[in-house]
């Protein structure tokens, strides 16, 4: 027995309905918990570099600083790798070595934060300890991971977006005699614009809102980092370290850092509807060519005269 259209159509709304209530909730119930807060010391008080939450001061700019240095560092290293990566996976690379890789980078991004975490304690505190110098957790590292973590992200999205690209492109770009990395660089990339700008969107989102990894590696020191190899705190790693034991208004302070959690993410999802809209241009009218007052396309055409 089929179901009606109808029960079908109701049910895909109440899902889609019921995402939409439960992201809503989310944001009133850390909305409502935090904003007090803020509107009692004030944005400037609460934008502050003085975190001392036991004498009732919340200013969180250095932990705001320290998530923006390793979301940057974070997107130097994994977008130039991760979109160099997609190129050749899905213009280079030929069909067999791409669906081995390909599944293999999809793996990848199943990795728990904590695995990577352990990597960057066994493997690159120490290197940087001994080559660059400072005490190895720091800002540096933390930005090492997760250009690491976003890059299966990155990697995955755009390859997508390329393999979206109708070859009719590519072979017209070839047969006007450009090479194959003309035809990438001036054909496929600025046709795949929209889905790559959604892959380095997505790993950015990745970066801000990483906890375990960055606590593992950061060093988590409450402190303006002048130098990549400082360590530092991220707004994530504040809330992981200080929640569980935090009440009154730290715990206010930690729900506020919340709201600017969820202000980032939301002006990231604006930014990336923005970059996806594509200007058309509009048409021009034909501008048509006339002989005494007539148009040229209402002029007829004279016959043919044969000579006798």
């Amino acid at each position: 027995m089929r179901l009606p259209d109808k029960v079908v159509e109701r049910a895909l709304l109440l899902l889609a309905l019921s995402s939409v209530a439960v992201l809503a909730s989310i944001a009133f119930f850390i909305v409502r918990e935090g904003a007090p807060l803020i509107y009692r010391v004030g944005l400037s008080n609460f934008f502050s570099t003085d975190w001392h939450p036991t004498a009732g001061r919340f200013g969180i700019l250095f932990m705001l600083v320290g998530s923006l240095a390793v979301t940057v560092g974070a997107l130097a290293l994994g977008v130039p790798l991760g979109i160099s990566c997609a190129i050749v996976l899905g213009e280079m690379a030929p069909p067999r070595a791409r669906r081995i890789l390909k599944p293999a980078i999809e793996i990848l991004a199943g990795i728990p934060s904590v695995v990577y975490g352990f990597m960057g304690i066994v493997v690159v505190l120490p290197w940087i300890r001994e080559h660059l110098g400072g005490p190895g957790a720091s800002g540096l590292a933390a930005a090492v991971i997760l250009g690491i973590m976003i890059l299966p992200t990155i990697i995955a999205i755009s390859l997508d977006a390329l393999e979206a690209v109708p070859m009719s492109y590519r072979d017209g770009s070839l047969a006007m005699g450009a090479t194959e990395w003309q035809t990438v660089r001036r054909v496929v990339l600025p046709a795949a614009r929209s889905g790559i700008v959604a892959a380095v969107i997505l790993g950015t989102g990745r970066a801000v809102g990483e906890t375990m990894a960055v606590v593992m590696v950061a060093g988590n020191a409450v402190q303006l980092p002048h130098s990549p190899l400082d360590p530092l705190r991220t707004l994530t790693a504040n809330l992981a370290l200080e929640m569980g034991y935090a009440t009154g208004d730290h715990r206010a302070a930690l729900f506020a850092t919340g709201i600017v959690l969820f202000l980032i993410v939301l002006s990231l999802n604006g930014a990336a509807g923005l970059a996806r809209r594509r200007r058309r241009p509009r048409p021009r009218p034909r501008r048509t060519a006339s002989v005494a007052g007539v148009p040229a396309s209402e002029r007829i055409p004279p016959s043919p005269v044969s000579d006798p």
